[in-house]
């Protein structure tokens, strides 16, 4: 098999990211050398590769699906807000410019050569490159430039899939307008759809299918019935569920924050058996909670100002209880925060922790490895923010705090951290006994099984190989004339 397919969604959160891990693990699992991309990815979920280099979460996420390790040329351009209409771009891994919405749209005739080229790459290396589309294909005011989605298409000829959610009601306008929004060039490349989260009979939903088909001349490949359970490495936080726990012994409050980033560092607390997971902004939840964690951000000075505002700067200090500040939530936790790189501003931390905070224009991206509880431990570090005490974990009675993302995903760190937390709060709990990566991987897997069993399979592989069947109708109005990129 040899080939590359592009899955785009009518909307974020509409399943892109989970149907291109569950189709890399599929191929991977017929003996496909398969490999992702995303060719520009907005999202504040990132992690940082072997050499260096940070991309999106997900897309470290959908190459464990393929059984290969993350790189730069998955994801060429990653766009992090950093607060109110700015945000910064990182080309193949590192920090490009820093930009506004308006700004951004002039800076992308600069990033579709690395975009073209990346891959390219990894088109030389692997049999299939599985893509992923941002947002909307048919985000018509964007389309000029355009490098993650029908601009990817045209100038690599992909076969496009695009993805409805069901579950949110609409889907069969949704994929008729998407499709008819797009100028003729466009739409020659959109082979058919698939239909995500559905719950019910398939047989009321089937005339709907062919009457879709009759409409667009286009097949939908498959529809997928809603997964429960859960997910884990999520896109971004639109993708959080409140009920993805259980009640357990132990109670972990996660605060969520407006520029929030990695809050992936929890999925592996959630994976454990007797420890429930929500997110909050209740000043009483902080307070009751066995654990509050307080996570990454994009934006310390900001979120820490929303804190008070919301009353939790409050709730943390007058909390008797465990409390856990990771990267910028740990720079809050602490006195003095120098900035002016993400903001202006400077600002005065909580007091919870013996550390200050000096920002510097170099952006620290590596993977670390050290000591905490005198366990070995490792993680990642994506920071501007430099902490005056270099330490894998500091620790002032019930405050805890690290620099590092991912730290809670070794097994020992994690159980030591949470046994920890039961003997200060007195609760019984035992820690389990299943590594987090044999977690990971089973996830994975559930996800090929799922995709596996829904999708026409013969016909996507078809579509891998030959590209969008030759012929297919046009919808009007047909969209307005656009240039490749």
């Amino acid at each position: 098999m040899k080939g590359a397919i592009l899955v785009t969604g009518t909307a974020s959160d509409a399943g892109k990211s989970v149907m291109v891990a569950a189709i890399c693990r599929w191929l991977k699992r017929q003996g496909v050398s398969v490999a992702p991309f995303k060719a520009q990815n907005m999202s504040l979920n990132s992690t940082v590769t072997p050499s260096g280099a940070e991309i999106g979460r997900a897309q470290a996420m959908q190459a464990a699906a393929c059984g290969i390790e993350p790189e730069a040329a998955m994801n060429p351009v990653l766009i992090k807000p950093s607060g109110n209409r700015k945000s910064q771009v990182l080309v193949m891994g590192k920090p490009y410019a820093n930009a506004t919405a308006r700004s951004y749209q002039e800076l992308k005739h600069e990033l579709k050569a690395p975009v073209v080229a990346a891959l390219a790459d990894l088109r030389s290396r692997y049999d299939v490159v599985v893509c992923e589309g941002a947002g909307s294909p048919a985000e018509i005011n964007l389309r000029q430039g355009d490098l993650a989605n029908m601009g990817l298409a045209r100038a690599a000829n992909l076969p496009v899939l695009v993805i409805g959610d069901i579950d949110r009601g609409g889907v069969f306008p949704s994929l008729f307008g998407t499709l008819a929004l797009l100028e003729p060039e466009d739409q020659a490349l959109i082979a058919g759809f698939l239909i995500n989260k559905f719950r019910g009979d398939p047989s009321i939903l089937q005339p709907g299918l062919e009457m879709l088909k009759g409409l667009t001349g286009r097949k939908t490949f498959g529809v997928l019935p809603w997964l429960d359970g859960p997910f884990i490495d999520a896109e971004d936080s639109l993708a959080l569920r409140q009920d993805h726990t259980t009640p357990g012994t132990l109670d972990v409050a996660v605060i969520r924050l407006r520029w929030m980033s990695n809050f992936t560092d929890v999925d592996a607390l959630a994976a454990e058996p007797g420890v429930s997971v929500r997110y909050t902004r209740s000043p009483a939840d902080v307070e009751r909670a066995d654990l509050v964690v307080l996570p990454g951000t994009k934006a310390t000075v900001e979120d820490l100002k929303r804190l008070r505002d919301d009353g939790l700067d409050t709730a943390l200090q007058r909390r008797n209880g465990p409390i856990l500040g990771i990267c910028g939530g740990y720079q809050m936790l602490g006195h003095a925060i120098e900035d002016g790189i993400e903001s202006a501003d400077s600002a005065t931390g909580l007091g919870l922790l013996d550390v200050n905070t000096t920002f510097a224009p170099e952006k620290l991206l590596r993977q670390v490895r050290g000591t905490v509880f005198g366990l070995p431990a490792s993680g990642y570090e994506i920071r501007h923010g430099r902490v005056d005490r270099d330490e894998p974990l500091i620790q002032q009675e019930d405050v805890l705090g690290t620099a590092w993302h991912g730290l809670l995903e070794g097994d020992e760190v994690r159980r030591a951290i949470l046994s920890w937390v039961a003997e200060r709060t007195g609760r019984d709990w035992t820690p389990g006994t299943r590594a987090f990566a044999d977690v990971r991987e089973a996830h994975l897997d559930r996800l090929a099984d799922w995709f596996g069993e829904h999708v026409d399979a013969p016909a996507l592989i078809n579509l891998i190989e030959q590209g969008a069947p030759e012929g297919l109708p046009t919808i009007p109005p047909g969209g307005t004339a656009c240039s490749v990129f």
